[in-house]
């Protein structure tokens, strides 16, 4: 792999740890529970395509394993929340 496509791979991790850290102000001024738990699934799935770009970028084929388990974390942690928000609050439509 090139150095060109290294620094890319690498400068695209970067730009999405940007854009995770501006949603993070979501979770903490986010008006409902729904809006901070969509934001907080957002970061946890920028966190996955980080862990990709990363692998790429580095030529380390191992940390896919890690981003498979943290995305199945990320779902089924969303999962629960939605399912525990629908039972103690439940459903409001705007």
């Amino acid at each position: 792999m090139t150095d060109l496509v290294t620094t890319a791979l690498l400068g695209g991790a970067a730009i999405v740890v940007v854009l995770a850290a501006v949603v993070l102000y979501r979770v903490v001024a986010g008006p409902t529970t729904y809006d901070r738990v969509l934001a907080v699934n957002i970061v946890g799935t920028s966190t996955v395509i980080v862990i990709v770009l990363i692998s790429a970028g580095l030529d380390r084929p191992e940390y896919l394993d890690i981003a498979i388990v943290y995305a199945l974390l990320n779902f089924v942690l969303s999962l629960a929340v939605g399912r525990f928000t629908y039972r103690s609050e439940g459903v409001k439509w705007r």
